[in-house]
């Protein structure tokens, strides 16, 4: 098994505190580069190491709109951008604008991914041997928006539009993606509608210690809006953070994923990485169902530490009656640390250790809580 061996997500972090609160998954904020009545800009320097990637270096910036302000939670309008280019020749480029009209009664979410990336395929299915590891390049062009209307007092409901294009360029001659049996192993489009009914009521979205996440989407491929296969997805995220006292919460997660359909295999369920099930690398195992239930103690130790212990069990399968099959379950434990970033704003440092089965473990530093 090619291990996780060491994440290293170096951020260049300048003094400065910042007022609102908005996207800052895989970012500190850090710079002030330019303030008026309407926006401030905000410069994020970006340098890391992973396995994968070798070293990367790259930037972005966050932009508030001051005056697009969600006034029923104070969560300002933003846009995040970044571009990263690593020593292994990967490129990436990200936007996510967030923007509240209206008082906030109205919400659009939009996510733009550029990147050539090359990966690690082991086959599908949940048993998959080590021996099946394969490298193979991917570009992608991948775009959503999501147009939410605010049911009061906490719900939310709306439409979205998924659109992604994969474009194998490169797979190991005699390989499983070579042998032309799995689904997407030279191009892949998916294209499509879906629906999002969300409740959320957490304190705050970067390190929530009360309140509770309960999500369901569907989404649908089809081939009359320009999929190359047409498939259909169904997805279940519940969370809750309850506090125990005034030092500790208890964070728990369930997370169900089903696919049907004609389903290539970049639209299926991947199972590992720094979120969900951290001690597995990501896309370790995938097929068209998914579950993981995670819980988390966080005890906060001083005002800007808090440790953390986690576990974790899911799976993967072709069908969804196979999902809790004793064998294929994959359990996970592990433990991390987090530091307070700044005194007056929510963000946070987070270092973890996870392990998984059959030797399979990682080192986690990003920013802000796993879920």
């Amino acid at each position: 098994m090619r291990k996780l061996q060491l994440f290293i997500f170096l951020l260049t972090i300048l003094p400065i505190a910042l007022s609102g609160q908005g996207r800052e998954e895989g970012f500190v904020r850090t710079d002030t580069l330019g303030k008026t009545k309407k926006i401030k800009i905000i410069g994020l320097p970006i340098a890391f190491y992973t396995p994968e990637t070798e070293f990367g270096i790259g930037g972005g910036g966050q932009i508030f709109l001051l005056n697009k302000t969600n006034q029923y939670n104070q969560r300002l309008s933003n846009i995040l951008f970044s571009g990263i280019y690593t020593t292994a020749g990967q490129i990436m480029f990200n936007a996510t604008p967030q923007i509240y009209l209206g008082k906030g009664d109205y919400f659009i979410d939009a996510d733009y991914l550029f990147e050539i990336y090359p990966n690690s395929f082991w086959g599908i299915g949940p048993e998959t041997p080590e021996n099946n590891l394969e490298n193979y390049n991917q570009t992608t062009h991948k775009f959503k928006l999501s147009f939410l209307k605010r049911l009061p007092p906490d719900l939310n409901f709306g439409f979205t539009y998924n659109f992604a294009n994969h474009q194998v360029t490169e797979v190991e001659e005699d390989g499983i993606l070579d042998s032309g049996t799995i689904l997407g192993s030279s191009r892949t489009v998916i294209s499509g509608l879906g629906a999002e009914f969300n409740l959320d009521t957490r304190n705050n979205t970067s390190s929530p210690t009360n309140g509770q996440l309960f999500e369901i989407g569907a989404h649908f491929s089809s081939q009359i809006l320009g999929a190359t296969h047409s498939f259909n997805k169904f997805t279940l995220d519940l969370r809750n953070y309850e506090p125990l006292n005034k030092r500790s919460t208890l964070a728990t997660q369930v997370y169900i994923e089903n696919n049907y359909g004609n389903v290539p295999f970049q639209g299926m369920a991947f199972f590992g990485g720094s979120n969900s099930a951290r001690g597995y690398f990501y896309g370790r195992f995938l097929d068209k169902n998914m579950f993981v239930i995670q819980a988390e103690y966080r005890y906060r130790l001083k005002p800007r530490w808090k440790l953390a212990v986690f576990g974790l069990v899911g799976s993967v399968a072709g069908d969804a009656s196979d999902l809790l099959k004793f064998n294929s379950v994959k359990p996970g434990y592990g433990a991390g640390v987090r530091f307070k970033v700044l005194k007056d704003q929510n963000t946070w440092l987070r270092l973890d250790i996870g392990n998984g089965k059959d030797g399979q473990n990682g080192i986690y530093f990003g920013v802000n809580e796993a879920f």
